[in-house]
C-alpha cells in the first residue's frame, strides 16, 4: 500500500518568512512579515498605508549593506535578492527620496508634515547648511511648531537647549532662536510654523541634497547631489557648479568613475569624479539617474 505524504504549505512559507523593521521620520518603528517573492513596493505600499498617505512618489525605502553602502529599496524587484547578507530582521528607513520643487504646492497637510519631519534630520544631521541667520529661523520655527507660543512661566532661561537642532549648537545661536520664537512666530499654529519652515529650507543651496562623498579631476574632495533643479558640486560648504536637468544629456559609471555629460554655454561639458568603491559609484549614478526621471 502507497502511503501518502501530505506537503504542509503553512510550515513552509514560515520558513521563508523574513521580518522587517521600518524606522519611520519620527524614528517610531513598523513591523512586517514578507515571503521570499514580496518586491520593494509592497513595504513601502505598508508604510503609506500605515500613515495613510495618498502622495506616495517623493518617498522611498533606503537601508545600507553590511559593506555600508547605502541604498534605496527598488519597487520591482524582490525585497530579499536586494537585502542578499543583510542580516534579518531586515532594517530599513522610510525616507524622503524626491524632495519637492516647491513645498508650498502639496496638496497633502500630512506630506508637508513628513517633509517638515525629513528636513528636521537634515538639519540635525548636517545636510541642510545654512548661514547663521537662517539657522536660527528654522529652529525657531521647529520650537513654535513643537511647543507652541512662548510662556515666561513655563519656559526656564534655557529651554531651547532641551532641543537637539544643530550638530553644532551655540549659546549664540539658542539666543537667536529664542528671540525669534519669543516675538516673531508668536501666534502660529504648529501647523504654520511647520510651512514657515519649509518656505525658508527650500530655498537654501542644499534643500534637497543627499551628499555623495568623491574627489574631483585635482584629487580634491567634493560633494555630488541631486536635486529638484539638477546636478550640483560642492566643495565645503560652498556650491561650485550647478547643471540644470534640460543641460544634462548622460549620466554613466565605469568602476569607480562617474561621468556627467551636458552642455553648458553651447559647449559640451563632461565632469568627471571618483568614489570610494565600485558600488558606491553605482549607487550614485543610480540616484542621478532616478532624479532625472523624476524631475
Amino acid at each position: 500500500m502507497k502511503m501518502l505524504r501530505f506537503r504542509s504549505p503553512s510550515i513552509r512559507s514560515l520558513d521563508q518568512e523574513v521580518l522587517c523593521m521600518i524606522r519611520l521620520l519620527d524614528d517610531s518603528e513598523i513591523s512586517c512579515t514578507i515571503q521570499k517573492e514580496t518586491k520593494g513596493q509592497f513595504l513601502l505600499d505598508h508604510v503609506c498605508n500605515h500613515y495613510n498617505l495618498l502622495e506616495k512618489d517623493y518617498f522611498g525605502i533606503r537601508y545600507v549593506d553590511p559593506e555600508k553602502q547605502r541604498h534605496w529599496l527598488e519597487p520591482n524587484k524582490p525585497v530579499v535578492k536586494q537585502m542578499k547578507s543583510a542580516l534579518q530582521p531586515y532594517t530599513m528607513c522610510f525616507r524622503v527620496k524626491f524632495y519637492p520643487h516647491e513645498p508650498m504646492k502639496i496638496k497633502e497637510e500630512l506630506t508637508r508634515y513628513l517633509l517638515y519631519l525629513q528636513l528636521k534630520r537634515d538639519i540635525y544631521h548636517g545636510r541642510l547648511l545654512c548661514p547663521f541667520a537662517e539657522a536660527a529661523y528654522l529652529g525657531a520655527c521647529i520650537v513654535q511648531a513643537e511647543l507652541g507660543d512662548y510662556d515666561p512661566e513655563e519656559h526656564p532661561s534655557d529651554y531651547i537647549r532641551d532641543f537637539k537642532l544643530f550638530p553644532k549648537q551655540s549659546l549664540k545661536l539658542e539666543r537667536k532662536i529664542m528671540e525669534i520664537h519669543k516675538n516673531e512666530l508668536r501666534g502660529q499654529c504648529a501647523a504654520l510654523a511647520e510651512l514657515n519652515m519649509l518656505q525658508r529650507a527650500h530655498s537654501l543651496e542644499t534643500y534637497g541634497v543627499d551628499p555623495h562623498p568623491c574627489k574631483d579631476f585635482t584629487g580634491s574632495t567634493a560633494f555630488l547631489g541631486f536635486t529638484a533643479t539638477g546636478f550640483v558640486v560642492f566643495q565645503g560648504n560652498k556650491r561650485i557648479h550647478l547643471l540644470k536637468w534640460g543641460d544634462v544629456s548622460k549620466l554613466k559609471f565605469e568602476g569607480k568613475t562617474f561621468y556627467v555629460i551636458g552642455v553648458q554655454k553651447e559647449k559640451k561639458l563632461v565632469l568627471t569624479f571618483h568614489t570610494s568603491t565600485p558600488a558606491a559609484c553605482k549607487h550614485l549614478w543610480k540616484c542621478g539617474v532616478e532624479n532625472q526621471a523624476f524631475y
